[in-house]
């Protein structure tokens, strides 16, 4: 298994590789062994649309060693336009796998981010889940530069092999973009609100409407404020829409 050289789609110019969540895995596992320092991003419509107005987080997306398809906007718009991908990525699913295969390897768990105590409750799920897990470390913080030293020295006396930041995007992303390599960690990765679902505070939606692509509405029901996000969403569907008009020209 080789990591794709180019992306294998670009969805409105914004890379995404053809990446199932084994693969990821598998690729984790390897820069862990290698050392280095790798970023994974999770990469929804929001991402997309985000990317193309801000030139900064478009950069950092370029730069990563992989940009997963989290959303079923990513998966439909990249069938709609002829290129399939296999299987959508979400960043929760990816933690939980990290974690179970992290507790068989041994390597060492960092959780930055999200809101006071959110971390540590995850922590606490995931190595009750999964014997033998290693969270050497956990911390909100922010994502604010001033804020940097001191929150990449707490991760390198923790020594971590994987660190899960959680500020949302675009700010995790460019976070790791900037700090991974000073951090030690071999494998950085903006999970979004995956330590929220994980530690219980934000239900996560059944899986018959994850199955059915409607996470997406679940959460705007539990989170109305999500509607400011969201609202881009029309025009990135037109968007994807007139792409492929374009390429049939």
């Amino acid at each position: 298994m080789e990591l794709p050289v180019s992306p294998a789609l670009r969805i409105l110019g914004i890379p995404i590789h053809d990446v199932t969540l084994e693969e990821a895995v598998a690729w984790a596992a390897r820069w862990v062994a290698e050392g280095g320092a790798h970023q994974m991003a999770t990469v929804n419509p929001e991402f997309v649309m985000m990317a193309r107005r801000d030139p900064t987080f478009r950069a950092v997306l370029e730069r990563a060693d992989l940009c997963l398809p989290d959303g079923v906007g990513i998966t439909l718009a990249a069938r709609y336009l002829g290129r399939p991908l296999r299987e959508r990525v979400a960043g929760v699913d990816l933690a939980e796998a990290l974690a179970a295969r992290g507790a068989a390897e041994g390597w060492r768990f960092f959780f930055l981010g999200a809101a006071p105590g959110v971390a540590e409750r995850a922590a606490s799920v995931l190595t009750a889940r999964y014997p033998g897990l290693r969270v050497v470390g956990t911390y909100a913080g922010s994502p604010r530069p001033e804020e940097e030293g001191p929150m990449v020295r707490r991760v390198q006396e923790a020594r971590a092999d994987i660190l899960l930041v959680a500020y949302g995007a675009p700010a995790q992303d460019v976070w790791l973009a900037r700090n991974l390599a000073r951090t030690g960690a071999k494998v950085g990765v903006g999970v979004g609100g995956a330590l929220d679902y994980i530690a219980g505070v934000v239900p996560r939606a059944p899986r018959w409407m994850r199955r059915a692509g409607l996470e997406w509405l679940y959460r705007l029901v539990r989170q109305p404020w999500r509607w400011r996000r969201q609202r881009v969403l029309p025009l990135y569907v037109l968007l994807v829409l007139l792409e492929r008009v374009k390429e049939r020209i």
